[in-house]
């Protein structure tokens, strides 16, 4: 797939874009909530293992545009199977932590894929979708874009620099979407060492997924076990249907009277119509769920399982993914002066 040429004459990232800085007075407030917590939203929680994610991939490196595993592009961190109970917090710990190959490259609260590629990297659809909302937390992942795909599937792309679509637009497989960055506080404060990458979070049924497979799951990537790009034409993807969206008005009214936190609750009932509803609602019941007494599915129906995505980066780009850097490119970049 190409990305259209305006896209490609947009103007160069500002570093106050590739670290999500603006608003300030936002940005300290969400940062005063990641390190001291409200009323409905525990305080963040780091320590010493924290650095384990950091030996996993030369940040350095990637900061400098290096892609470490060359036409693969690396994963960082896997979403943790045996997560720790949101009511303690978000934790950059690894104290508790299993990915769906039964190790360790993850932490405690861990919900997405981290594709570590240099800032500016282009992001596209995963598959046909409606964009559903872009917004930006300091304190929940920088800027985002969210993808409705329909039949119970949503997107999200988190750490972006720039976006380059707009809520409502209906989008195809492959679709450009956004810039990388490492947009929010994560990137701040921990540059250099830190590793600039795209949190892929994959939800079904309004919960948070592994998007690989268990022993025993089906795995949502189209390819099969692992992520691939798509190869397909512009015309192909534009012919692929989008499923539609069973949302469960009751059950989201249900999530609505159940929220806690007033901020949570007036962006939820500001939302125009259903569809924004509903993934607004997705939203903060995923992203801050100490903010809900309950958090009901907002869908009818409760939907499978199913191969589906493929890799959020174009085929000019990456090939595929690579759990660590190979040992040629390691040996390599250990030589002085390499």
């Amino acid at each position: 797939m190409v990305p259209n040429a305006e896209d490609e004459a947009k103007p160069p990232l500002r570093v106050a874009e590739i670290f999500g800085l603006t608003p300030a007075r936002q940005r300290v407030r969400e940062m005063w909530v990641m390190l001291r917590g409200d009323s409905n939203t525990p305080k963040a929680r780091w320590g010493v293992s924290a650095l384990e994610q950091l030996a996993r991939v030369p940040g350095p490196r990637v900061w400098a545009g290096q892609r470490p595993a060359g036409r693969r592009v690396l994963i960082s961190n896997l979403v943790n199977r045996t997560p720790t109970p949101p009511e303690d917090g978000w934790s950059v710990r690894a104290t508790q932590v299993r990915d769906f190959r039964g190790g360790r490259m993850t932490y405690d609260s861990h919900n997405g894929t981290d594709f570590a590629t240099p800032v500016g990297t282009r992001v596209v659809a995963g598959a046909p979708g409606v964009v559903r909302r872009v917004s930006s937390e300091f304190h929940r992942g920088g800027l985002k874009v969210f993808i409705d795909h329909g039949g119970g599937l949503v997107t999200g792309a988190n750490h972006l620099s720039r976006a380059l679509v707009r809520v409502g637009e209906r989008v195809s497989r492959g679709q450009l979407v956004a810039l990388s960055g490492y947009s929010g506080v994560d990137g701040v404060v921990s540059f250099p060492w830190g590793i600039p990458h795209v949190h892929f979070n994959v939800f079904l049924n309004g919960r948070h997924v592994d998007p690989f497979a268990a022993p025993g799951e089906v795995s949502l990537w189209l390819a099969g076990a692992e992520p691939a790009p798509f190869l397909g034409t512009r015309a192909e993807a534009d012919r692929e249907p989008l499923p539609d969206s069973d949302w469960n008005e009751d059950a989201i009214a249900r999530g609505l009277a159940a929220c806690l936190s007033d901020e949570s609750r007036r962006e939820i009932e500001a939302a125009p119509d259903l569809d924004a509803r509903a993934v607004t609602y997705l939203f903060h019941s995923a992203y801050f769920p100490t903010r809900f007494r309950e958090r009901p599915s907002p869908y009818q129906a409760v939907h499978p399982r199913a191969s589906r995505l493929t890799l959020p980066f174009l085929a000019e780009d990456y090939d595929g993914v690579a759990f660590e850097v190979p040992r040629e490119r390691a040996a390599l970049s250990a030589r002085p002066g390499a």
